[in-house]
């Protein structure tokens, strides 16, 4: 047997070093260089045999055959979306989140809706734990293989006898291989077992699922490159207090990242939400000064969304700026607008903002709806409930155009609004909606519109 030794890696980024240092040279972090033990050895591949392959020879470009990916359906909508149609033979999902926030139950489910052969290989939990929650999901796919096991070599036996068509890892974090001298969880055996995973799920053209746990800063455990190893990152969020869980694709090799998920967590599992403005739109009997309703885009999907406003006078010196889910700069810049174009004194109060719904939105379709709930506290006069608002603003205080009008004025209309506000810059047929849209090209216009 080899020689034991230890060896120091980096915890951000997998660098390996000698001896121990305070600043990894790679990426520039302090203090995040640990020692580890390790053992030099023969690398095998997943089958633990000694296959010859040759060489692969470089080709040019042109003759390269290029086919169409071949998706598995998962019969879940919401992860198809952020997947971009299904899952891709041979590739590798990392999704990772919270603590109880559901990725166990999330992959569970799809495991148990899909029409596929799968594995689900646990190292947290006991088979009749997950028997139990299975149950509660109301779903039982026969395929579907439950195996308790942490040792790849196990795992891997296991897959050679079931031949399973998509394999699933819960969680990674608690794999290891007799190849590192290292606990499970550490940065060497992370990043071996994955490297082990993926070279089986290349080789044998079967997707594999991994969950991850992630730290205390938000971050996937393990070394950065684990995210760079994999093909698809996936972040499922939410507060616990709450039944809502967004997920969302940081990384995807095989479609855009900017989709979203929207997930209902309920007894029975995650209910797919296909309508996000229901949770977005919080219910009134009443108007309410401060909150106006926007239309943005996450991907491919309009969504209304309410922005929720307060305006108060400054009770200390300076006055608070405060946002949630929205850029501060973007409301300072906002603000400044109002005070130098349209004549608004807001210097000396308190704005307060908040997207409701718990997202956060990068849009800048949503300045219009924003300069709007600000005004309506500031004049604590309350916006009609089906009036609703798609344009950015400038720094001269125009009203700009945004991109697919089209896409948003029809969600409106389909929502039930009478009215949406937008910019006269943009190109719109107005004839053939049934909704009212109002067309402003100043600030002014639209206080005037308004109050």
């Amino acid at each position: 047997m080899a020689k034991t030794k230890t060896s120091f890696f980096c915890q951000n980024c997998g660098t390996q070093y000698a001896k121990w240092v305070g600043r990894c040279t790679a990426c520039s972090e302090w203090n995040t260089i640990v020692e580890e033990i390790i053992q030099k050895e023969e690398k095998r591949n997943w089958k633990q045999s000694s296959t010859i392959k040759k060489a692969s020879k470089p080709i040019k470009i042109t003759e390269i055959s290029l086919d169409e990916e071949d998706r598995i359906n998962t019969h879940n909508n919401e992860l198809n979306r952020v997947l971009g149609g299904g899952l891709v033979k041979g590739s590798m999902t990392l999704l990772g989140g919270e603590p109880g926030i559901g990725k166990s139950t999330l992959i569970l489910q799809v495991a148990l809706s899909i029409r596929k052969k799968v594995l689900y290989v646990s190292g947290e939990e006991s088979q009749s734990q997950i028997k139990m929650r299975a149950e509660r999901l109301n779903t039982i796919n026969t395929d579907c293989l439950i195996l308790t096991e942490t040792k790849t070599q196990n795992i891997f036996a296991a897959i050679e006898e079931s031949r399973p068509e998509i394999v699933v890892i819960d969680s990674i974090q608690t794999l290891y291989t007799d190849y590192i001298e290292a606990s499970p969880g550490s940065i060497s055996q992370i990043r071996e077992t994955t490297a082990e995973l993926i070279k089986f799920a290349k080789e044998t053209a079967t997707p594999v699922i991994l969950i991850g746990h992630i730290t205390k800063e938000g971050t996937i455990a393990g070394p950065k490159i684990l995210e760079h190893m994999v093909d698809v990152v996936l972040q499922f969020e939410g507060d616990r207090n709450h039944t809502y869980r967004i997920l969302r694709a940081q990384k995807n090799r095989f479609g855009s990242t900017a989709e979203l998920g929207i997930y209902e967590m309920q007894n029975t599992g995650l209910r797919e939400v296909e309508n996000p403005s229901e949770i977005l739109i919080s219910e009134k009997d009443e108007s309410l000064s401060g909150t106006a309703i926007g239309a943005t885009l996450e991907g491919m999907r309009p969504l209304m969304i309410e922005v929720q406003a307060l305006v108060s006078t400054a009770v200390y010196g300076t006055p608070q700026r405060s946002v949630t889910g929205y850029n501060i700069k973007r409301l300072h810049m906002i603000l400044a607008v109002l005070e130098k174009r349209a004549g608004f004194r807001l210097g000396a109060k308190d704005v307060f903002l908040n997207i409701a719904g718990g997202i956060s939105v990068d849009d800048p379709a949503i300045d219009l709806a924003v300069v709007a709930a600000i005004l309506s506290s500031n004049e604590d006069e309350a916006i009609p409930q089906d009036y609703c608002f798609a344009a950015e603003v400038g720094l001269a205080g125009e009203v700009r155009p945004v991109n697919r009008i089209d896409q948003r004025i029809s969600e409106a209309e389909k929502l039930g609004f009478s009215t949406i506000i937008v910019s006269k810059f943009n190109k719109i047929a107005t004839k053939k909606y049934k909704i009212k849209v109002v067309l402003v090209s100043k600030i002014e216009e639209v206080f005037n519109a308004l109050f």
